[in-house]
């Protein structure tokens, strides 16, 4: 696969793994620490349209679910009628989090429809399904869907581990996946105020670009997400309410 050692993503992600280790201190061998079930309330704005983003972590036996369900509000509503809502299942384990299943059902995007992945890792497998079409390739190392990737790179920033390679599986499409680190600041949300770390990252061959603002009082959990396709914004969360379970 692209991305190994000597392209430029594996520099990207060298220089993002240096820039961690320096700003959160590394956790003891065989002390990870976990990630904080919460749920997270955002107010999104797409384009002119508004909308509301609830992302939820629980614990499992062993390790997590997260859920996150968008809907429409006030007049988007009138045009974008349905919700998405998404589904991940992943664990612990010495290489990071392992999923192992994701569930998306989509009633409003131009890629509306029900995607279905399972990661069989004892088969070295991953099984998935975007409406009508079925794929199984291979697993080549640590691969992720695209609800379980943003608890992936919040469990590296809070235990300060070495990042990467990722590799983000789509069903129609297996990409390695390029993450930058681009800096500290203060970002004042419907919240509150807080210092956040900017974590930008873009699959191989795609337009868009996913940014996040991680804040470390909240475990890593994002204020701001923000997703720009060829420079232009597509779409923008602001965290509402942050609840600790």
């Amino acid at each position: 696969m692209p991305g190994h050692n000597g392209s430029p993503v594996s520099g990207l992600l060298t220089v993002f793994a240096i820039l961690l280790l320096a700003l959160v201190p590394a956790a003891p061998a065989n002390a990870e620490l976990p990630l904080e079930p919460h749920v997270a309330v955002y107010k999104v704005k797409i384009s002119v349209l508004g909308g509301r983003l609830t992302t939820k972590l629980s614990s499992t036996e062993d390790g997590y679910r997260a859920e996150r369900v968008t809907k429409p509000t006030g007049l988007a509503k009138l045009i974008a009628r349905g919700t998405i809502k998404e589904s991940a299942e992943f664990s612990r384990m010495d290489d990071g989090l392992r999923p192992s299943r994701y569930y998306s059902n989509d009633e409003i995007s131009k890629e509306a429809g029900e995607t279905r992945i399972d990661f069989d890792w004892d088969a070295g497998v991953v099984t998935g399904s975007h409406n009508d079409l079925d794929v199984s390739e291979e697993l080549n190392g640590l691969w992720h869907d695209r609800l379980s990737i943003q608890y992936e790179l919040m469990y590296d920033l809070l235990n300060g581990f070495p990042v990467g390679p990722y590799t983000l599986f789509e069903v129609d499409k297996i990409r390695p996946l390029g993450v930058e680190f681009i800096g500290e600041r203060k970002v004042r949300v419907p919240a509150g105020t807080y210092n956040a770390i900017g974590v930008r990252h873009q699959a191989e061959g795609s337009s868009r670009v996913t940014t996040f603002w991680f804040v470390k009082e909240l475990g890593y959990v994002p204020a701001i997400i923000e997703r720009h396709r060829k420079e232009k914004l597509l779409m923008q969360a602001k965290l509402t309410k942050y609840t600790a379970l």
